[in-house]
């Protein structure tokens, strides 16, 4: 097919989007067929999603900031953004904490940081393979360049790089109604480990990985100087969290190690306001869930008694009428704490 009729059959084809359901149709499915793959990688070319408006950055401490998405979930009205993208200025460069869920929220970010400091970006981390946490890279390698280096702990790598990398993109893209159409998948280039030093100019970063918590790939990065660690998704301010890749006992396990080998920190999050008993406010949360289920599982009770014994727990119910996404996600929450307690206790 011409190039030309190619575009007309794309733009007649979106604005049909809202007759056939979710925006991002089939790109998951009709990757099964090499024409509609190469269809889909030219349509990628030229159409794109809006601007996503500027948000001034807030100084988290001498080096940090943060741009901050009041947004807990991806939205047609947010466009994506719905995740922190923090950032640390060096004497070297700028160093993105999270790239955010999109290109246009990359673009951003970049608008932003040109306004706290004219030194360019020199480097990414990703905590690990959510999209809304590194689809933002493409932002960046397409303003600063393809060798720009982009650090992540070697699962996210291969996650990114397998199918979960490009579904992560077409789901962004439906949940928005097209909004991060334009948005490619960029993969990190460099791997890190745990303990790892990274110096950049005058900052000093550690590499913090221990074990499963949020995913079994989250990676902290720890800001030495000014005593901030960005710790992804592994802890939320008034989120709940996405345990679906997760563990409860390996989030406690790994707050536990974090916060002995860093002492005091300014927790950063992916979601929510950064603050230093950050870990001890999600972790109480958790607790509230994880608890009451492993007490259940050891009394011979069912998973409907440990949800009642749970929706009673104070450190829960505290909780119920603020947090982002509770209503919604609570019970199934609820039964992968249950399924988790049972393999814990046989």
């Amino acid at each position: 097919m011409p190039q030309a009729q190619l575009k007309t059959t794309v733009q007649a084809t979106l604005k049909r989007r809202s007759f056939l359901g979710a925006g991002a149709i089939g790109l998951g499915a009709i990757g099964l067929w090499p024409e509609v793959q190469t269809f889909a990688a030219d349509a990628q070319d030229f159409l794109m999603g809006p601007p996503v408006k500027d948000i001034p950055p807030t100084q988290v401490s001498k080096h940090v900031w943060m741009i901050f998405a009041p947004d807990g979930f991806p939205t047609q009205e947010n466009r994506g953004m719905m995740s922190n993208v923090s950032f640390v200025v060096t004497s070297a460069g700028v160093v993105i904490l999270d790239s955010g869920s999109s290109l246009q929220i990359g673009q951003m970010a970049i608008r932003m940081i040109k306004k706290v400091t004219p030194l360019p970006v020199v480097a990414v981390f990703n905590s690990h393979f959510h999209g809304d946490h590194w689809l933002g890279n493409h932002a960046f390698v397409e303003e600063y360049g393809t060798q720009l280096p982009i650090y992540a702990l070697a699962k996210t790598i291969e996650t990114i790089k397998g199918i979960e990398g490009n579904t992560w993109r077409i789901l962004m893209e439906r949940w928005t109604n097209q909004s991060t159409a334009g948005t490619k998948t960029v993969a990190p280039n460099r791997v890190v480990t745990h303990g790892q030093k990274i110096k950049i100019g005058n900052i000093d970063f550690v590499m913090h990985h221990y074990g499963r918590a949020h995913t079994d790939a989250d990676l902290s990065v720890q800001v030495v100087q000014d005593k901030v660690t960005n710790i992804g998704d592994i802890a939320m301010t008034n989120r709940i969290a996405n345990i679906d890749d997760g563990s409860y006992a390996g989030t406690f396990k790994y707050y536990k190690a974090l916060s002995e080998s860093t002492g005091e920190q300014i927790w950063l999050p992916g979601h929510g306001q950064p603050s230093k008993d950050l870990l001890q406010n999600y972790g109480e949360f958790m607790s509230g869930i994880w608890e009451p289920c492993l007490q259940a599982v050891k009394d011979g009770k069912s998973e409907a008694e440990a949800k009642a014994m749970v929706m009673k727990d104070a450190r829960v119910l505290k909780r119920s009428k603020t947090m982002q996404g509770f209503d919604g996600n609570i019970g199934k929450y609820i039964s992968l704490a249950y399924l988790e307690a049972e393999k814990e206790a046989f």
